[in-house]
């Protein structure tokens, strides 16, 4: 077989993978069990597609089925990637001192993330010990339609891919996308004025998150950085006050720590 008779057996290949991955990220950091159904909707891919990939993936060690469910739960395969990708990364070993001060100081978890379709993908996450809840970790997934973190890295981006991006948000979340643009916007408004936005309860109920971007390495990488916790009844202004300033001294710095770096987080 030539290598033109190859290529769409190749280009087939990458699809699947493609796929599996993007069912992978459908689990997000909530780490609940999910059916072919809500996979199918969070995905919007077909009954027979989900169906195949789960079957894949099971045989593979990345998801496994729910004992006595017809579910399904991620299982050890992901995170042997996760550590091999996290003891390699100069990135991380660099950020992550520098966010456990900074979480320390202000008493929250501080994360560094990167999009990742209509997600946030947490590549690095420190918590002070003062919290007790709201603990997610390195390889969670956030909405970023929803999220200050991922208001903020909407906020940096292009003109034309910031469009793109909120279109397909748009698309993603037909039922609640006038109410989910509506936030976009309001922190936008914030970020325009004073650098960083807040987000109550965009992920989880009484859950607060002050967030803004950062650029990363010699590639100037958009990411966002936030700082955040879960309380009863937390008050957002005071919060965003209280932590505005720190966190954007902070980004600062963290932007010139990582100054030299080069190539993928």
């Amino acid at each position: 077989m030539s290598a033109r008779d190859a290529l769409p057996a190749a280009g087939s290949m990458v699809l699947t993978v493609e796929r599996g991955m993007q069912v992978l990220r459908a689990f997000r950091s909530s780490r609940a069990p999910l059916s072919n159904a809500e996979l199918v909707r969070r995905t919007g891919m077909s009954k027979a597609a989900v169906s195949r990939l789960t079957s894949t993936l099971t045989q593979l060690g990345y998801i496994r089925n729910v004992p006595g469910r017809r579910e399904f739960e991620l299982a050890a395969g992901p995170l042997g990637v996760g550590h091999a990708f996290l003891s390699s990364s100069e990135l991380l070993r660099t950020a992550n001192p520098f966010m456990q001060q900074l979480a320390d100081r202000l008493g929250v978890s501080v994360a560094l993330a990167m999009g990742n379709g209509n997600d946030m993908l947490y590549i690095a996450y420190r918590a002070s010990h003062k919290v007790a809840t709201l603990r997610l970790g390195t390889g969670s997934v956030l909405p970023m339609g929803t999220t200050s973190i991922g208001h903020a890295f909407l906020w940096a981006l292009p003109a034309g891919e910031q469009k793109r991006t909120i279109a397909a948000l748009q698309r993603g979340a037909p039922g609640d996308a006038a109410d989910m643009l509506r936030g976009i916007r309001e922190s936008f408004g914030e970020l325009d004025s004073s650098g960083v936005c807040g987000v109550l309860g965009g992920f989880q109920r009484d859950t607060y998150g002050v967030a803004l971007p950062v650029r990363v390495g010699r590639k100037r990488v958009v990411m966002g950085l936030s700082c955040g916790k879960a309380d009863l009844q937390p008050d957002l202004a005071a919060e965003r006050k209280r932590i505005a300033p720190v966190l954007r001294d902070a980004a600062g710095r963290m932007e010139a720590l990582l100054a030299d770096f080069d190539g993928e987080p």
